[in-house]
């Protein structure tokens, strides 16, 4: 799957984003086996209180979204997030996300999705607890087979959406959010400290495994033991 992490929030929604390498495309989930009976009635209506998620519909119709050019805000809690949990030292605090739906000039769908949040990470310097800003937006180009990847403009990621069209909207947020989380944790002016901080001489000497032997070559021959 194609992953990738956003530009910082509020910045130009058309500059290039980076993918990590040797990964596919990605691929939306959805419900609707072929030949089950359609999902299409439910997904019509996002707007239906059975179907959001603190603002969010939980799962919609991603073509008609884009036809409709519809936006949605809302608010995801981190602890609704079963594949984020891992990587965090606890789950308090929520997620405001935005999704728009809409085409672009050469007509490709696209959503573009802002995410904003608060991670409460482990800092690995100080074993304590601190607050990882994030800030992402993200345009995924929606495209129905593999091959159409190679047509998406510049800046584009690549979102192979099935043919019913369904999207569930807190899964590509806890997605981004994973990619968001670093590989090692350190709390901003932990590095400060340790770059700063300078051993005192004795303690450095102490240290040296010729220390001894220099105190030796030190001393006159006739107090050498």
């Amino acid at each position: 799957m194609w992953w990738s992490r956003g530009i910082p929030l509020g910045g130009p929604s058309s500059l290039p984003s980076v993918s990590l390498p040797d990964q596919a495309v990605r691929r939306s989930v959805g419900l609707t086996r072929p030949g089950a009976a359609p999902t299409i009635p439910r997904l019509m209506s996002p707007d239906s209180p059975a179907t959001r998620q603190h603002g969010l519909p939980e799962q919609l119709d991603a073509w008609r979204m884009v036809a409709a050019r519809r936006t949605f805000e809302g608010v995801l809690p981190l602890s609704s997030m079963p594949r984020l949990r891992d990587s965090l030292a606890d789950t308090e605090g929520d997620v405001r996300v935005e999704f728009e739906f809409d085409q672009d000039m050469l007509r490709v769908p696209y959503i573009e999705l802002r995410i904003e949040a608060q991670l409460p990470l482990e800092c690995q310097r100080s074993l304590q607890r601190f607050l990882h800003p994030v800030r992402i937006v993200q345009r995924l180009g929606l495209i129905r087979d593999e091959a159409d990847e190679a047509a998406l403009p510049e800046g584009y990621e690549a979102l192979l959406v099935d043919g019913d069209g369904l999207l569930r909207p807190a899964e590509l947020v806890e997605d981004e959010l994973i990619l968001a989380v670093p590989v090692i944790p350190v709390a901003p002016g932990t590095e400060t400290v340790e770059r700063d901080w300078v051993a005192p001489e004795e303690e450095t000497r102490s240290a040296s495994p010729f220390a001894a032997l220099s105190s030796l070559k030190d001393k006159p021959q006739g107090e050498r033991k």
